[in-house]
């Protein structure tokens, strides 16, 4: 295992610069996530570290050593790309240990470390099988073995679950996250589903035009987004937000909005009378119960279960509510949902960033 280190990285494709001076620090056995829309830079810097892609500037280290002229070879990483790259002629047991073969490993130790990650990986019965004879997630899982066997100081996926369907996604969510419980490397993880990136991660990078937009726990990014662009991608379904100005009604802060409406918010906000702002508002917590409510006319209402997601008219825009799925709402009818001021964010109408 070993930490990974980035200092001040850019990357340019002559004059278009795709990765602005990105500096970070993965500790040894942590789970990092790269999220971002595309085009954002996450394969870019991924592919950087694996040394698959030229640095423009800056530093890569692995375990402290500053690996920017290596080749992936000589950086001792595993890279688990969102195609499953797998050789149709060979075996299972054969794709896992490949590149163990070409390193001149023998034979008994190739034999006991395949055997090793099979049984991690529930794979133990599908060794003499063929690529073409299993399931995308079998495949997957194999490309994972791949890796696996090398023992590798740091683990790196490409995007590996794009190409399952949404019940393999959930199910080898699980085994990644269960293999590096098992195993512990370092692993950098980059992916657009920011669901995928909250359950697998001990931290998330959230990236935007080749930038850094904010580094934190899964829940403090949640919590306490840094900014618009972080509070609109991280959370599903995605934060409410409505335009709106700085006003005060007996010392109280309050938020008049560009339809008529108004909302207090929290007085602990830093904010200052005629402030252009934009409020956050999550779904979940638009609840039956609040400090005051917001409503209007149900436009669409989703069930899926436990929960139903509820798309009403406020304010002249779309808003979601997430409500119990036993709510009664319909298509036509009034809508109404609580609000806690102190779960109200505020963010900055210029700058965007928090207040």
């Amino acid at each position: 295992m070993a930490s990974v280190g980035l200092r001040h990285i850019a990357k340019s494709y002559g004059a278009l610069q795709v990765v602005h001076d990105v500096s970070l620090a993965v500790e040894d056995g942590e789970f990092i996530a790269l999220v971002g829309p595309s085009g954002c830079g996450k394969s870019t810097l991924l592919r950087m570290i694996a040394g698959l892609e030229d640095i423009t500037g800056g530093e890569v280290l692995i375990g402290g050593t500053v690996v920017n002229a290596m080749t992936p070879r000589e950086r001792n990483i595993a890279m688990v790309f969102q195609s499953y790259a797998l050789y149709p002629h060979m075996s299972v047991a054969d794709n896992m240990g490949f590149n163990l073969k070409l390193a001149g490993v023998t034979k008994p130790e190739i034999a006991r470390r395949v055997q090793e990650a099979a049984r991690m990986l529930a794979l133990e019965d599908l060794l003499q099988r063929k690529p073409s004879q299993l399931s995308g997630g079998q495949r997957q899982r194999v490309a994972m073995g791949r890796a696996v066997v090398r023992d590798p100081a740091v683990f790196l996926f490409d995007e590996p679950l794009s190409n399952l369907d949404a019940k393999l996604r959930v199910q080898m969510r699980t085994e990644i996250k269960a293999l590096h419980q098992k195993v512990g490397t370092t692993s950098i993880y980059v992916t657009h589903d920011q669901i995928e990136a909250m359950t697998l991660a001990d931290r998330i990078v959230v990236l935007n035009a080749g930038r850094i937009e904010q580094v934190g726990t899964p829940m403090e990014l949640y919590r306490t987004p840094a900014n618009l662009f972080v509070a609109g991608f991280i959370g599903s379904p995605a934060m409410n937000l409505l335009e709106g100005t700085i006003d005060a009604d007996q010392d109280q802060p309050v938020v008049r909005l560009n339809g008529g409406s108004s909302i207090r918010i929290a007085p602990e906000r830093r904010v200052r009378r005629g402030q252009s702002v934009r409020i956050g508002l999550r779904p979940e917590h638009l609840t039956a119960t609040g400090d005051e409510s917001i409503g209007g006319q149900t436009l669409l209402v989703e069930p899926t279960g436990a929960q139903t997601h509820v798309l009403f008219e406020f304010a002249g825009q779309q808003m979601t509510a997430v409500v119990d799925g036993d709510h009664p709402a319909r298509h036509g009818t009034p809508f109404r949902a609580g609000i806690d001021r102190n779960l109200v964010y505020v963010f900055d109408g210029e700058s965007g960033k928090t207040l």
